[in-house]
Parts: C-alpha cells; structure tokens; sequence
C-alpha cells in the first residue's frame, strides 16, 4: 500500500513593500527602529558629544557652534523624533501589555494619537531649537 502525501511546496517569499500594512503595525515596527537607532548609533554618538561638552570650554564652544548649522539641527531634531516616538510608542506598548486599548478601533485610535504626539512633539521642539 502507497501512502500519498500531499506534493511539498517551496517556500513562499513574501513582497514586504507590496503589502499594505494596517497603521498599529507600522507604528510597532517604527517603535522598534527607533529603539535601534537610538541605541546603536545614538548612545555612542551622546557619549561622545558629553565627552566633548565637559573636556573643555573651548570644546563646548566648538560644538555649540556645530550645532548652529541647519544640517545639524536637522539631525538632531530627527534623533529627537526617535526618542519621542519610541517614548509613546513604549507607553502605547505597557499600555496594550496590561490589556488596554486591544480591540482593534481603540489600537487604530492609539496608533494615530503616538504618530501625532510624536510629531507634535517634536515640532515643538524644532521650534524651541530654531
């Protein structure tokens, strides 16, 4: 007696860009981006910019006039971005943790409310910053 077994398949490879991603999900994944570029690129790059603040005036001086072009006040106004996504994000995150806010019209309405905050927020600062 033969046993028949259903053909095996090759894996299937999925066109991430070509599906539309529901918002609480692009908000989760950009929570998780910002978490990186704030820890990779970001912790060394704040170490060695307090290094240089504290290693002498004229080094505070040098790097309070880097921070004078707009190029600069560009980057840091996006890494203000980062942390303040990743902030909302996070609180969005403990909120759903302890089940608040899980069906799906409220996980919309609280995706919307961290995109908005977060660039709010940070429009804020840019203007305190210019």
């Amino acid at each position: 007696m033969e046993a028949h077994f259903p053909k095996k398949r090759g894996p299937k490879y999925l066109d991430l860009l070509r599906i539309k991603q529901p918002l609480p999900a692009i908000v989760s994944i950009l929570h998780r981006i910002s978490g990186v570029l704030l820890f990779f690129p970001g912790i060394p790059l704040m170490l060695y910019t307090l290094q240089t603040a504290l290693h002498s005036p004229e080094s505070l001086t040098h790097l309070q006039s880097n921070l004078e072009y707009p190029f600069a006040k560009l980057l840091l106004l996006l890494a203000i971005w980062f942390y303040l996504h990743h902030l909302c994000a996070g609180i969005r995150h403990l909120a759903l943790d302890l089940h608040l806010g899980l069906p799906l019209p409220q996980a919309r309405l609280s995706s919307k409310i961290v995109l908005f905050a977060g660039i709010i927020l940070t429009a804020l600062t840019g203007v305190w910053l210019w």
